[in-house]
């Protein structure tokens, strides 16, 4: 899954895309309210983590521009603000959840699962043949057996997971599964697709990861 952090102190911003990255998620890092507003109109995400103690334009008027266009994404506000009102006027003004300063990283994670939960419920678990994929629980099974992939390799088979049958260009799979500040190369692409078809497909007569050739990869059973 795709993160946006819109996070203006440095060390909070390395730290929490340190420990999104560690636990399987790919995040993307704004410093401004700019910036972050840049990223949420030119890219797609999963959910949004916003500070509100934003330098200039506050965390408030991010999370309201994006509303007002229409954006749903799922936002889990992060601020130092304990008051009610100050959470009341949050929720008020669209945010899904919100978590008072300091956090234990923990619970953050517990409460960015819920939000995402919220948000797709449908698309939690994903089963085509016999795999199974629980994107909520970051779990995939194969036959009934666990399939023991890395953080990476996890996003990818999410990504595959929840556009089953459609296939996927490289491309799109660079901007899903890897941040911004990865330089397009479809060599990594292709190699992190064949350590992950090692694992889903290497062991079992049916084949569920095919390349489309010219146009990139997609999951499906065409048993």
């Amino acid at each position: 899954m795709k993160l946006l952090v819109i996070e203006d102190d440095r060390r909070t911003a390395l730290q929490l895309d340190r420990g999104l990255t560690e636990s399987g998620f790919t995040a993307d890092v704004a410093s401004t309210a700019s910036d972050g507003l840049h990223l949420a109109r030119t890219r797609q995400y999963d959910a949004i983590l916003l500070d509100l103690g934003l330098p200039g334009r506050d965390g408030w008027s991010v999370l309201e521009s994006l509303r007002e266009a229409g954006d749903r994404t799922p936002v889990l506000c992060l601020t130092a603000r304990d008051a009610v009102d100050d959470r009341v006027r949050g929720l008020d003004l669209g945010a899904d959840d919100y978590l008072v300063k300091p956090y234990a990283f923990a619970e953050l994670l517990a409460r960015l699962r819920a939000v995402l939960r919220r948000g797709d419920r449908a698309s939690d678990v994903v089963t085509v043949a016999d795999l199974r994929v629980d994107i909520a629980a970051r779990r995939a099974h194969r036959g009934g057996v666990p399939l023991d992939l890395r953080p990476k390799e996890f996003a990818l088979l999410a990504l595959f997971a929840r556009r089953s049958g459609h296939v996927l260009s490289r491309a799109t799979i660079v901007d899903r599964v890897w941040d911004a500040s990865f330089e397009y190369d479809s060599n990594v692409v292709d190699v992190q697709v064949k350590r992950l078809r090692d694992k889903v497909d290497g062991q079992f007569p049916v084949k569920l990861i095919h390349t489309i050739r010219g146009a990139g990869y997609v999951l499906e059973d065409r048993g």
